[in-house]
């Protein structure tokens, strides 16, 4: 459980930003290791700051979405994306 009770709330990233200490913390603070972690927290920093300024743009607040909207937003952008293969 984070310390901060409105970690989840105000963090969309809090899951990959925990993965990625977590991954330090294993691998003794060896950056390289950790790398996949850092990029996934990255791309999530980045699609949520993305998001977040398409709301603003639209005078639609809260520009964070609630957490109750965020699996719905998740999984509207997945649909639009490419499949990798």
């Amino acid at each position: 459980m984070p310390r901060n009770l409105n970690a989840e709330r105000d963090n969309p990233c809090l899951k990959e930003q925990e993965l990625s200490f977590k991954c330090l913390n294993k691998n003794n603070f060896d950056h390289e290791k950790c790398e996949v972690y850092f990029a996934n927290y990255n791309n999530c920093k980045e699609f949520w700051n993305k998001v977040k300024s398409e709301r603003r743009a639209k005078g639609q607040a809260p520009y964070l979405p609630p957490l109750e909207e965020r699996e719905a937003i998740k999984a509207e952008y997945m649909k639009g994306k490419p499949q990798q293969s």
